[in-house]
């Protein structure tokens, strides 16, 4: 008996509940009509708007990097690399994308030839030190390798 009470009070609550939503929701459309927020939303507010996504400003570039305005792009290249590579390391890659975004607003202070210039000069010297190191791990192996056969044919004789 007392189920039956607690579902007909169920059901009337959740009936009530509806037609209350649906009251409100036809105010709002209403309420949206009458202020124009229709008629925005019909010519294309984005999620960037609404959620307030603004590009970063130079300013905030140059705080990220740690360099100040007088700075040159070879300066900017240079904290760029280094603080990409840290965070490629042992960092986050929240982080390392607002490095990369830093350097990304700031290349258009700069004038590109420079630009062109420097990351050339960049992506050669990480080229070179990258084959240094392939080498110097090749020559360790080599020498391991030596070590190895010296230690074998020693013994015989």
């Amino acid at each position: 008996m007392a189920s039956k009470i607690v579902a007909n009070l169920l059901v009337a609550g959740v009936g009530a509940f509806a037609r209350a939503a649906a009251r409100a929701y036809r105010q709002a459309l209403v309420n949206a009509q009458r202020t124009g927020v229709a008629r925005e939303a019909g010519e294309g507010v984005t999620a960037r708007a609404v959620f307030g996504r603004r590009a970063m400003d130079a300013v905030e570039a140059r705080e990220i990097l740690g360099v100040d305005a007088s700075a040159s792009y070879a300066r900017v290249r240079e904290r760029f690399d280094a603080l990409f590579e840290r965070n490629a390391r042992s960092g986050t890659f929240y982080l390392q994308s607002k490095v990369f975004r830093a350097r990304e607003r700031l290349m258009g202070e700069y004038d590109a030839e420079e630009v062109k210039i420097v990351d050339a000069e960049a992506e050669a010297a990480k080229a070179k030190a990258e084959a240094e190191a392939e080498a110097a791990k090749a020559e360790a192996e080599a020498g391991d390798d030596a070590a190895r056969e010296g230690g074998r044919g020693g013994g015989r004789g």
